[in-house]
């Protein structure tokens, strides 16, 4: 099953209930893209508004953390009301393993998630424990950007790792310039949660754009 995860960073802070209220409606999951100015050279947003919104949502939180030392935070995310946590491999490196487990124990689904630069490679040693796998399809910090075409040969690589260790079931996330026009191949390349946030927000109808997503 194809899900639509709506980013809110391309919400509308000044009327962030009534865009809450559409995802719950019409969308499977709020994606959250936490950054710390520091791992990418931006700032979005942080405890208070991921807590706000979990008042509000009755579809899960899926928080991607663009943020240094992300074991530091694992657990205040978690008890904001994430339901999904990704990590980057880049900003973990060698402690990926324990962040993975950081995130499972504390009953949330871990994903790892890696940037256009960095060889897909990287993080094919923790997909036998991973409950998701994100990939950028554009540089991590900025919404608005278009989608990196060889990106859909990244998906295709992760794809064949995790049937080859006998986990196709492992949803693969992706995340930058994903809309309508694209979202077919990117799914036919082998991705299952959808991230959009312009394509979304900025359309004249939010419904009918995850729909033609959903069902590209």
């Amino acid at each position: 099953m194809i899900q639509i995860a709506p980013s809110l960073l391309s919400a509308d802070f000044l009327h962030l209930e009534k865009d809450v209220e559409m995802v719950n409606q019409y969308a499977d999951l709020f994606h959250l893209d936490i950054m710390d100015g520091t791992f990418v050279p931006n700032i979005s947003f942080g405890f208070p508004v991921v807590e706000a919104i979990a008042k509000k949502a009755t579809k899960p939180l899926d928080v991607h953390l663009m943020i240094v030392n992300p074991q530091k935070y694992v657990e205040r995310f978690a008890k904001a009301g994430a339901a999904f946590i990704s990590f980057h491999y880049e900003a973990a490196l060698e402690q990926s393993a324990a962040v993975i487990e950081q995130i499972q124990a504390l009953g949330v689904k871990a994903g790892i998630v890696i940037n256009p630069d960095c060889p897909v490679e990287k993080i094919f040693p923790y997909l036998p424990k991973v409950d998701f796998v994100l990939i950028m399809s554009v540089f991590a910090g900025f919404g608005g950007q278009k989608f990196i075409p060889e990106s859909l040969d990244r998906i295709r690589s992760v794809k064949k790792e995790l049937a080859r260790i006998g986990r196709p079931e492992v949803p693969i996330e992706v995340d930058g310039g994903v809309g309508v026009g694209n979202a077919s191949a990117v799914i036919e390349a082998g991705a299952t949660m959808l991230v959009a946030g312009s394509a979304v927000f900025k359309a004249p109808s939010p419904q009918e754009a995850i729909e033609a997503m959903r069902n590209a």
